[in-house]
Order: C-alpha cells, then sequence, then structure tokens
C-alpha cells in the first residue's frame, strides 16, 4: 500500500471521529474507504471496530471530564446492549443487503421526522417525558445491540433514539451514554472478528488515530454549542447517510 493511503486513512478517521461523537454515520464513510484500500468486506467491518473502540475511549473520558457521563445509565442500558452484540457478531444474514439498506434508511428518516417536529423532545430530560418501562428498554437495547454487533454503520442513529424517546434522556446526555454503550460492546466483538481473521491491527490503529483525534475534537464541540447544535448535526447526519444507503440501492440496480 502506497504511503499517502495511510495519510487519506487518518483524514477519513477524523472527519468520521468528528461525525460519531457529534452524531453518528462515521462508519458509513470509513467502511467504503477500507474497502477501496483493498481489505474484504468482513475485514474492513472488523478492522474499523478498533479505531471506533479507542476513538470512544477518548470521547467517553471527555464526556466524563466534563461531568456529562452518567456510567451508572450507561451500564442499565449497555449491559443488554453488549449481550445482543454479542449475538449480532455471530449472526449469519441471510436478509438481501439491498432491501436491509432501503430498510435502514427508511427508519433513519422517520428519526429525521421525529426530531425535526418535536424538537423539544430531543431537548428535555425524563423530568418531562418519562422513560419507557426499564424491562421494555433492556429488549430494546438488546436489539439494537444485535444491529451493532454484525453492522456497527449507523447503530449510533438507532442508540441515539433509544437513549431519547425509550429511556428519556435529553440529547447531550444520550451523546455520551452512546459512546459508552458502543465503547461497551465493541471490545466484544473486536475479539470474535479477530479469531475468525477479519481485522488488519496496522489498518485499525492508523484510523484510529484519526478517530480519536476526531473524538476530542467532536466532545468539545458538542460541549461548547450545547443541545441545538447536535440536534441540527444528528440531522444532518441522518439525511446524508439515507441518502447514501438510498444511492447505493439504485446504482445497484
Amino acid at each position: 500500500m502506497e504511503w499517502y493511503s495511510y495519510i487519506i486513512v487518518v483524514l477519513v478517521g477524523v472527519v468520521a471521529g468528528i461525525i460519531n461523537t457529534l452524531a453518528a454515520g462515521g462508519s458509513l464513510l470509513t467502511l467504503p474507504v477500507l474497502m477501496a484500500l483493498g481489505l474484504p468486506p468482513n475485514m474492513a467491518n472488523g478492522t474499523n471496530r478498533i479505531a471506533l473502540f479507542l476513538q470512544n475511549v477518548v470521547g467517553v473520558g471527555k464526556f466524563h471530564h466534563e461531568k456529562v457521563m452518567d456510567f451508572p445509565s450507561g451500564f442499565r442500558v449497555g449491559i443488554p446492549a453488549a449481550l445482543g452484540a454479542i449475538a449480532g457478531a455471530f449472526i449469519a444474514v441471510n436478509l438481501d443487503d439491498q432491501v436491509m439498506r432501503l430498510a435502514i434508511a427508511g427508519v433513519m428518516i422517520v428519526v429525521f421526522f421525529l426530531i425535526l417536529l418535536n424538537p423539544n423532545r430531543w431537548i428535555h430530560s425524563h423530568e418531562e417525558h418519562p422513560p419507557i418501562p426499564y424491562r421494555v428498554q433492556v429488549v430494546l437495547f438488546f436489539g439494537v445491540g444485535i444491529y451493532g454487533g454484525f453492522i456497527q454503520a449507523g447503530v449510533g442513529f438507532f442508540l441515539l433514539t433509544s437513549l431519547v424517546l425509550g429511556s428519556g434522556y435529553e440529547l447531550m446526555k444520550a451523546n455520551a451514554l452512546k459512546l459508552f454503550v458502543i465503547l461497551l460492546y465493541t471490545p466484544m466483538a473486536i475479539v470474535i472478528f479477530f479469531l475468525h481473521g477479519d481485522i488488519d491491527l496496522v489498518m485499525g490503529l492508523v484510523l484510529a488515530a484519526g478517530n480519536m483525534t476526531g473524538a476530542w475534537i467532536g466532545a468539545r464541540m458538542a460541549l461548547k454549542r450545547g443541545t441545538t447544535f447536535i440536534r441540527y448535526v444528528v440531522m444532518a447526519a441522518i439525511l446524508v447517510a439515507a441518502s447514501k444507503l438510498i444511492l447505493d440501492v439504485i446504482r445497484a440496480l
């Protein structure tokens, strides 16, 4: 691989780290780049997890330092998600790839309009909007964990939606908890991908250098700009990610 390929990977990682920390969907950028550089899809999927893990170490640390992180709440929703991720990493998915892309894009568009039409629901905490029963949250986050375990790309959107609409957290806190939940289950997925030979450790660490830098920048931006800014970034990221998925399906037809 040419030396400039590593520079490209780092720069893409910085952008993805910012996107993942402020909203979600950065993997929709990094995965195509890794595959374009010669990694098979499964290896790109596994290698990307190295960068995500280290990225979220930085993001969680920054939010914790600023006293935004709520670790007990993170474990309450993170443990079911982690169990789901273990199952998801082992699942052999039989769904048609194009159908799945359209389904994910459709869900993202629904989330976009939920944010657009009821913005206050995403800004205020569960003091104004009580959460759903915890047993239902367990099932919800287990399902999100399954998705994150075998795909990962776009899982942040579903975690944010679940944390805000299901658990009742305001968007800033939900954004911090999203990083912690992904941090919890990613090591388990990494082990599974590694045992199957689907991780390029060198490329993963190179990408991680960019993702970690982006996570630090993104966390600073979130803390400085506030919840309203995060909401607009999430909406923009949803539109871009959903549009990409739909275009990929159209091109494949």
